[in-house]
């Protein structure tokens, strides 16, 4: 399929969108699939994400798409309307609301999860005990204890399941992390992600009844949502902590893997972590901070930042990127090295890095062709890593207290760097957003200690940092522990 096959298919998708027993299952019965050999690919979550996801599988040679799944009926119609006209009607998907249908028939071979993040864990989980390969976008899970229980289920079933972190696939990317590593620039002491992209306010939604052409019960799923409003459906749930985890695990996903990726390979999970920002100017229903500054220390002294930024305002920069500083002061911004000290840099020019080739959505069918998990780029592994620093982020900025809007919120010790990101982020809220320092709070988060191999915390507040490490779930939902998948 064509390139032309993929811009037709997003644009005839704009315009046509207007409890069951679980899968269960022994260890893979994945094929290992002949180059010439059909793909037979489900998709689940059919808006946004889901869209690029039909239109990627389209361009694969030996790709089928054979199931569209959405609990929106009119969603649900409106792709299969839109892939069949891409196809010129030769296509024999079949549409269901409830992805277990799916995972019932012997003959699919994947399923590629485009869902909202709280399912994304399960039916990854449920996709592997019946044998099926899994694409999942990111974060990989809702929260730690989810990640934990999918890496269980790749390890046991041995299917291959890849993050949609798509920058694991770029030989640039991994080019640089390799010469990082390997000390070209000295040691890297902070690895620094940016998640700095406009968006507006939300406003209320109230609660109503959720409309007829939706299974709000297969939404749902297994989150502890009792009422419907319309500002969950179909975008905005990002935006609520039931649901969704903020722009530090949406968008910020990418970046956070990235900066983790550029750490020492042996690394998993930090020490210590901590955030704080804030909910500023929009006054709306949202739960997440729309500002962000968090901090990971390592076991090895190794830091990664991340900031999220996203009030709009004039002269907005927006910065979706990352920045890497090392021990001697130098630094590599936009791809230039800075000496220490220095405002004039040279553009970093390394060799490709190793990744399976093929671009994401091409990796992930050479993996399932060849049965090989270990061929993916962005495997179960580097997602859990990767998505439990942003969780434990968001944990800290959940369990902050309010103090005043003012250069003085931060709690950073004796660590300059942090007080200098920090600064350079309260100035822009002060003097850009303009966001007052007489009437306005910050929420600061405690510093949480946490242990990486068992994945718990331990010290002050390790009572209710433990607490948000796994979210409760709705009855029949259940996301099955480690060693219950």
């Amino acid at each position: 399929m064509n390139s032309l096959s993929r811009r037709t298919f997003l644009k005839q998708s704009a315009l046509a969108a207007g409890s069951l027993a679980l899968v269960s299952g022994t260890r893979s019965s994945a094929q290992v699939l002949g180059a010439n050999n059909r793909l037979r690919i489900a998709v689940a979550g059919l808006r946004g994400r889901g869209k690029a996801h039909i239109a990627n599988w389209l361009e694969q040679p030996g790709v089928e798409i054979a199931y569209l799944i959405d609990p929106d009926q009119q969603v649900l119609d409106g792709a299969l309307k839109s892939l069949q006209e891409t196809l010129a009607g030769k296509s024999n998907c079949k549409g269901v609301a409830d992805y277990r249908r799916a995972l019932e028939d012997p003959t699919l071979d994947a399923i590629s999860i485009a869902t909202p993040n709280h399912w994304h864990s399960l039916m990854t989980i449920r996709a592997a005990q019946a044998g099926k390969h899994v694409y999942v976008e990111k974060p990989m899970s809702h929260d730690v204890a989810e990640g934990r229980s999918v890496v269980a289920a790749q390890k046991k079933y041995g299917v291959v399941i890849q993050h949609g972190t798509q920058q694991r696939s770029s030989e640039k990317v991994a080019g640089l992390h390799e010469a990082i590593q390997a000390g070209k620039w000295g040691k890297l002491k902070i690895a620094y992600g940016y998640c700095c992209k406009p968006r507006e306010s939300i406003g209320f939604k109230p609660v109503s009844a959720p409309p007829a052409h939706l299974d709000w019960n297969l939404w749902r799923g297994p989150a502890q949502i009792r009422d419907y409003h319309a500002n969950l459906v179909h975008y905005n749930w990002h935006w609520f902590w039931a649901t969704g985890n903020g722009d530090m695990n949406n968008q910020g996903t990418h970046e956070l893997d990235v900066a983790r990726w550029a750490l020492e390979p042996r690394l998993t999970h930090p020490v210590r972590v901590m955030a704080l920002g804030g909910r500023f100017k929009w006054d709306d229903q949202g739960e997440t901070p729309n500002t962000m500054f968090g901090i990971g220390e390592y076991p090895n002294g190794q830091y990664a930042f991340f900031n999220v930024r996203n009030v709009n305002y004039e002269g907005y920069l927006r910065q979706v990127e990352n920045e890497y500083y090392f021990e001697d002061g130098g630094k590599i911004v936009r791809n230039v090295y800075y000496p220490r000290g220095s405002s004039t840099g040279e553009k970093v020019d390394v060799p490709p890095g190793k990744v399976t080739p093929g671009g994401n959505w091409g990796a992930f069918i050479a993996a399932c062709r060849a049965g090989k998990p270990e061929m993916a780029n962005g495997n179960a592994l580097d997602a859990h890593n990767s998505s439990v620093l942003g969780h434990l982020m968001n944990n800290s900025y959940r369990l902050g207290k309010k103090v005043p809007f003012n250069s003085k919120a931060g709690r950073f010790g004796d660590n300059a760097e942090a007080h200098e990101h920090f600064m350079k982020l309260h100035a822009i809220m002060r003097d850009g957003v303009g966001v007052p320092e007489d009437g306005a709070e910050y929420i600061v988060g405690p510093w949480l200690t946490f242990d990486p191999k068992t994945e718990r915390h331990t010290g002050e507040y390790r009572n209710e940092a433990n607490a948000l490490l796994q979210d409760p779930h709705s009855p029949g939902f259940e996301v099955p522990a480690p060693n219950k998948v």
